[in-house]
């Protein structure tokens, strides 16, 4: 028997790192936000591995939180070691990556949650969203408790329908022994909302007094450590370390032999799992020719003795996982805590949503996260506050927030999964932006936080820090173009002494730093004229001096792909009705419904002769 349980602006089905993102974003936006979870001590899991950041994804965290979200912040507040990764590559691929506490993580994100204003955490099972009268919404818990609301945010991760395999032994379950969400995927297809079959899998975990670190690679932290939230003043110190090991042809051996056991290569998994970050089984039978593959082994808290082996995924039976894991140096005699485990799960297709999020043909509803196609916590929490911001915002009246492609790598992560598809969980990597060298992880702020402030997701204290740093960064880069450097003997010794050429002449701060050789770090000494500047301004100046070429060629291309974004489509296109586009191209622009031209290019089977159709189509229509 179902009863009346009030009303809320928003639902948020789920409280992973996507639906705190959307919960946290529509209640400080002023909305009356419902959090559901299915067991309130899943609030902030990480039911893979214990960190956040690392290549592109540390990008993410940082944009996130220049836009006002809560990842970054918690991340400094919990995390036990913390490293910039690819330090040796140019500064498009920087990427800040943290160890967590995972247990401090969700216990400080779930706090954060309950003391919100506007904002009520629930533990409840979502069973069915239907149709209200008017714009709003019915959404449904297993308890019978009927919620009616103006817009829901479906943020369900890997629990819809969820599926666990170890071998022969599968059952329904969610992440970590939680229960899965089992009738709501029934109920979105009844609505009309296209679901299909992913799968994910995560290693075990292991006793640490089991390891032998003896001969072991360390992998320590970076001193000092660098923030990923701009609100964090005083970072925090490094507390663990991490080890690395490898895989041998023991390994290979016991996997290959057990292979048939295996429910990936058995056939019992139906779900499409992510092609990078596959299983250590997956990893043998793709690259048979390689002898060994790495491992990281991480801490998973403080207050644990639980170890987190990174590489090593798998669904084999447990007896084949004891097995092979005692064959890789320093897991000799190591004792499984937790088993690893494949889980399968339903996802939406989000070809399904527009560039808010929204489903196209279910106004009100939103998509998050894994339920739409992504892998990872940080691509999850980049949609999380996407979602809920644009939820709050229409409910508001306001304008949507809409972020392109050469904006951020949020946006090229909405746009990929909106334009392209995803035949697979979706990671985002560096190489998936063009314009990733105007995408770096030290300008998020310069990129994002004035959308942030314009949404109301920044405060006055932090507004009035970033103009600070922008108007320091501007008076340094001047400072550059007029500081003149005299060719003293002690400038020259410090060229040489970097494998650069002397001068013979004046030459200006700006000019050497040019130099590949040379940074604000090896002119220190020399530089009187140096403000007292935090390092962080220093570093941007230096980015920008060293690839204005690059940088203003980038913009140039940003330029032209806006140009083709502000040509919108008419939402109710008729493609099979204009002559002159391939019927391949017809099909795909049906099925994705571009909300502009630039959106149309980059739909896969849509070619440049088809979009010059469409800009003569437009054109005749007085659109162009």
């Amino acid at each position: 028997m179902e009863y009346d349980a009030g009303n809320y602006d928003v639902a948020v089905v789920g409280a992973g790192h996507a639906g705190i993102e959307a919960g946290l974003a529509a209640a400080r936006l002023g909305c009356s936000t419902l959090v559901f979870t299915i067991n309130l001590d899943a609030v902030g899991n990480c039911p893979c591995n214990p960190s956040i950041g690392g290549t592109a994804k540390g990008h993410l965290v940082r944009e996130i939180d220049a836009l006002g979200g809560e990842m970054g912040k918690t991340t400094d507040e919990c995390f036990l070691q913390s490293r910039m990764l690819n330090k040796g590559k140019g500064p498009a691929v920087h990427s800040l990556r943290a160890q967590i506490d995972r247990r401090k993580y969700s216990t400080v994100m779930k706090h954060k949650l309950e003391l919100q204003p506007n904002l009520f955490l629930k533990q409840a099972e979502v069973v069915g969203v239907t149709h209200a009268e008017g714009a709003l919404w019915h959404v449904t818990t297993r308890m019978g408790a009927s919620y009616t609301v103006k817009a829901v945010v479906f943020a369900t991760g890997t629990y819809l329908t969820g599926k666990i395999f170890v071998g022969d032994v599968s059952y329904d379950g969610g992440p970590d022994g939680m229960f899965p969400a089992a009738f709501l995927g029934e109920s979105l297809k009844k609505l009309g909302i296209s679901l299909r079959r992913f799968k994910t899998g995560t290693p075990a975990r292991v006793l640490r007094s089991s390891i032998d670190f003896g001969g072991l690679e360390v992998q320590k932290g970076d001193d000092p450590v660098v923030p990923f939230s701009y609100d964090t003043l005083v970072p925090g110190k490094n507390r663990e370390v991490c080890y690395i090991s490898w895989t041998n042809e023991k390994t290979k051996e016991i996997i290959l032999k057990n292979i048939g056991r295996s429910p990936l290569y058995g056939g019992k998994i139906e779900g499409i799992g992510p092609r990078y970050c596959p299983s250590i089984e997956t990893k043998i039978m793709r690259f048979k020719d390689k002898k060994r593959h790495q491992l990281f082994i991480e801490p998973c808290g403080l207050d644990t003795e639980e170890m987190y082996l990174q590489g090593m995924s798998s669904s084999l039976p447990e007896d084949v996982q004891i097995a092979f894991y005692h064959t890789i140096p320093g897991l000799e005699h190591v004792q499984i805590m937790r088993t690893a485990y494949a889980i399968e799960y339903d996802c939406a297709d989000p070809l399904q949503l527009n560039s808010t999020l929204e489903f196209k043909d279910f106004p009100g509803l939103y998509g998050a996260g894994q339920f739409n196609g992504s892998s990872g916590y940080e691509e999850a929490a980049a949609q999380g506050i996407v979602a809920g911001i644009n939820a709050a915002l229409k409910i508001k009246g306001r304008e949507p927030m809409v972020l392109d492609r050469a904006s951020s790598y949020i946006g090229t992560l909405v746009d990929d999964l909106i334009t392209k598809g995803t035949d697979e969980p979706y990671r985002m990597m560096t190489s998936r932006s063009e314009y990733r060298l105007v995408l770096r992880q030290d300008n998020a702020d310069e990129r994002m936080t004035p959308i942030g402030r314009k949404i109301g997701l920044i405060n006055d204290e932090r507004w009035a820090r970033f103009l600070t740093k922008e108007n320091q960064k501007k008076e340094e880069l001047k400072r550059a173009g007029e500081t003149v450097f005299a060719p003293t003997e002690e400038l020259n010794g410090i060229l040489v002494s970097h494998g650069t050429t002397p001068v013979q002449t004046g030459v200006k701060l700006a000019d050497l730093l040019r130099r590949p050789q040379i940074s604000y770090g090896a002119l220190k000494s020399i530089d009187a004229g140096r403000p007292d500047f935090p390092e962080a301004v220093f570093e941007n100046a230096e980015i920008e001096i060293k690839y204005e070429g690059y940088m203003k060629r980038q913009k140039a291309q940003i330029t032209e792909m806006r140009r083709y974004e502000k040509l919108c489509l008419p939402e109710n296109v008729d493609y099979g009705s204009i002559t002159g586009i391939r019927a391949e191209a017809q099909e795909k622009l049906q099925a994705v419904r571009p909300e502009n031209i630039g959106q149309a290019s980059r739909i896969s089977g849509v070619s440049p002769a088809d979009i010059s159709v469409l800009l003569i189509w437009l054109g005749r229509r007085g659109k162009g």
